[in-house]
């Protein structure tokens, strides 16, 4: 990832909180063993937090590296969404991700004692 990306994905992430953009729990930069700590959860939860760089419009699409068109996502959900035959577009993946957390159904119940979502 180039530092112009590492960049735009720090400002995301402090715009946005530190908060992801789909699933809305905190997320951590750098410091995976102090996120675990703080939450009182393993470092193998923590890693599903760690920060990364979400293009709202992808590269491949016509997507540009501005601050417009990044946000801040935890990696479980980027990866879960890129995971997908066809990835849905980020608001509906976003209100897809939010009706499952209504539901108990995202993240595992070992960590639905992490803030709750924006």
């Amino acid at each position: 990832m180039s530092i112009q990306i590492s960049q735009k994905r720090l400002v995301a992430f402090n715009k946005q909180s530190g908060c992801c953009y789909y699933c809305g729990s905190p997320m951590w930069e750098g410091k995976q063993k102090e996120f675990a700590n703080k939450h009182k959860i393993t470092k193998k939860y923590a890693a599903r937090f760690q920060c990364t760089a979400e293009h709202l419009l992808a590269r491949c699409d016509g997507g540009k590296d501005q601050e417009n068109n990044i946000v801040a996502a935890c990696i479980f959900c980027n990866r879960n969404r890129h995971k997908r035959k066809k990835p849905l577009v980020p608001l509906k993946y976003r209100a897809l991700i939010q009706k499952r957390l209504q539901q108990g159904k995202w993240h595992p119940k070992k960590l639905r004692h992490l803030p709750s979502p924006q």
